[in-house]
C-alpha cells in the first residue's frame, strides 16, 4: 500500500497512491487509519487522487471506518474522488452516506467545522447537564 501522510494541526491528510482499493488494501488501510482515532490529532482526510475502482467489501469497509471515527468524536472525510470511483460508490448506494468533498480544501473546512461543533456540544453539556431519568 502506497500512502503519503501529511500531518496538520487538527488532522492528518492521507493520500492513497493506488489505482484500486481491493478488500485486502481496505483492511490494511483500516488498520493504519484506526490508529489515529486514539491520538491527540485524531481527524483524517483520505485523498484518493489516483483511485478509480473499489471492490464492494472495500467500499463497505470505508463506510464502517468513517462510522468508527464519528463514534469516537473524530472526523473522517474523503476527497479528490475520481469520477469512475464516485460512480462505483453511487452504484453501491454508499456515496450519499460517505463524507466526500471534491477538494482537499473543502475537506479541511469540514474537519474544522466538525471540531468547532464538537467543542460547542461539549460546552453545552457543561452548561446544561443531562438530567437523570426517573
Amino acid at each position: 500500500m502506497q500512502v503519503k501522510i501529511d500531518t496538520k494541526e487538527k488532522f492528518h491528510v492521507i493520500t492513497l497512491i493506488e489505482p484500486e482499493i481491493t478488500d485486502t488494501l481496505a483492511a490494511d488501510l483500516t488498520n493504519t487509519l484506526t490508529k489515529y482515532v486514539g491520538q491527540e490529532i485524531k481527524n483524517v482526510i483520505l485523498k484518493l487522487p489516483e483511485t478509480n475502482t473499489i471492490e464492494t467489501q472495500a467500499a463497505e469497509a470505508l463506510t464502517q471506518l468513517q462510522q468508527k471515527f464519528y463514534e469516537n468524536n473524530a472526523s473522517f472525510v474523503i476527497c479528490e474522488v475520481q469520477p469512475a470511483l464516485e460512480t462505483r460508490l453511487d452504484e453501491l448506494e454508499l456515496l450519499e452516506i460517505m463524507n466526500i468533498t471534491p477538494t482537499e480544501s473543502e475537506a479541511w473546512d469540514i474537519v474544522q467545522m466538525e471540531e468547532i461543533e464538537r467543542e460547542l456540544m461539549d460546552d453545552a453539556e457543561g452548561v446544561f447537564p443531562a438530567k437523570d431519568s426517573e
